[in-house]
């Protein structure tokens, strides 16, 4: 009678034990339901913990841009005021390309990106938008801070901030590195019906198919074989979704690493780099109807 009551009460501890172990694994994978576009552009930022994902970014090159553009604010709907680094299409014109920094934030660099797509595109506007803030990262161990400090309610009202900046009646097209790469895709997400294309270099995709099926373009993605994080099986995974969702995505991927667009980068690929972004430039114009 003992050992037959001794075995009831391990049976009904197991049960308890095995219980609180589901409901726990359950909260910690469970994705949060009130906000799905947190889960892709959160779980890249947890990556600054990752010390193999710190040490792959070497901290940039010296490097001061001194071409054209000018800084700007403006307001974003959650009452305070945003940033960005403008250059001004040619002529009067509509079409904005926004540009998403890396996880350094908005430095020279990317500037003289924005300068190069707008010396390309001259009848585009091109705004590179700033997620961080004002801050701006020299080493790995800062970067990593910054990336982990975005907050998505944040991030999305700068973003909407520069989509009232550039107006109702504006084309939007966005293209982004690692960070903003992610970012990228989520800017043609909240671009709604004004979203005529999207660019994302080796970002974190959106995993919400729901999401996905409110895109109003196509997507180019462009990302590498070897990188450890969004890897083969995750951009597998990507071009899954977008199907699933009736949308239409170009997988574009190079024998390289992560970040290898990146002149920065210690696995920077130059050949494969300028390669990348003659495919980019060409998707953009297309977008655009842009003349070169």
């Amino acid at each position: 009678m003992f050992t037959k009551k001794l075995l009831t009460l391990g049976a009904a501890l197991l049960s308890l034990s095995f219980s609180a172990s589901a409901q726990q694994m359950a909260s910690c994978c469970a994705r949060p339901a009130a906000n799905l576009s947190a889960s892709a552009t959160e779980a890249f930022a947890m990556l600054a913990t990752n010390k193999d994902f710190s040490g792959g970014h070497d901290a940039p090159l010296p490097f001061v841009y001194e071409g054209t553009g000018k800084e700007i604010t403006f307001k974003t709907p959650d009452g305070s005021t945003g940033k960005g680094f403008e250059i001004k299409s040619a002529k009067a014109s509509n079409k904005y390309l926004f540009v998403i920094h890396e996880w350094w934030g908005l430095n020279d660099y990317i500037k003289k990106e924005a300068a190069t797509f707008a010396a390309e595109m001259p009848d585009v506007n091109v705004i590179a938008v700033d997620l961080y803030d004002g801050k701006i990262a020299t080493t790995p161990e800062d970067a990593g801070k910054y990336m982990g400090e975005v907050k998505t309610e944040r991030a999305v009202a700068i973003l909407k901030g520069a989509q009232a900046y550039a107006g109702p009646k504006a084309q939007f097209a966005s293209i982004g590195w690692c960070f903003g790469g992610g970012w990228s895709l989520q800017e043609a997400l909240l671009g709604g019906k004004q979203t005529v294309g999207c660019v994302m270099y080796y970002g974190m995709p959106e995993k919400d198919v729901a999401k996905l099926k409110t895109l109003n373009s196509d997507v180019l993605g462009i990302f590498a074989s070897q990188d450890k994080w969004i890897n083969p099986e995750v951009v597998a995974q990507f071009k899954k979704d977008m199907t699933s969702a009736g949308k239409s995505v170009t997988i574009e991927s190079y024998d390289a690493d992560h970040a290898f667009a990146n002149p920065s980068n210690p696995k920077y690929k130059k050949d494969d780099a300028a390669k990348a972004h003659a495919h980019a430039l060409a998707y953009l114009r297309g977008r655009f109807k842009s003349k070169a």
